[in-house]
């Protein structure tokens, strides 16, 4: 019998799976987002690596989607990891970019190059985003 993934394998696996040069991108982005805050998890959400926040929060109708942080939108030759409420972050980087009705914004990474020159702008996005947060 099969033992289930947990849910850090089954991005492992996934990001394995994937062409060795996106996954190494892949890869990067993921160490970076989980490195900027401990309380930050991850799991395959919609068949893509996605992170979200675990820690304690004021309750919401889930469809609002308001514990997840990124999606990672895996494209050839370009990696989008998309942020369902990425419109609440003040965003001065010009990272964010978008202008979706439902209040998502989106960040696109060509290579590890663009993800390394890019990291400082993202992880300030995490942080901001974690501040707006709704903690009990």
């Amino acid at each position: 019998m099969k033992t289930k993934l947990s849910d850090q394998e089954q991005v492992t696996e996934h990001i394995q799976q994937l062409e060795p040069s996106v996954g190494q991108v892949v890869e990067t982005l993921r160490q970076i987002i989980l490195s900027t805050d401990p309380e930050i998890g991850e799991r395959i959400k919609w068949n893509n690596p996605s992170f979200y926040y675990t820690g304690e929060m004021l309750e919401f109708d889930p469809k609002e989607y308001k514990r997840d942080l990124i999606v990672m939108n895996l494209h050839k030759g370009r990696i989008m990891l998309v942020l369902p409420s990425g419109a609440k972050v003040n965003d001065q980087s010009g990272l964010l970019e978008g202008d979706y009705k439902d209040g998502r914004r989106i960040a696109v990474f060509k290579d590890l190059e663009d993800v390394q020159a890019k990291q400082g702008a993202l992880q300030k996005i995490i942080l901001d985003w974690l501040k707006l947060v709704e903690k009990e």
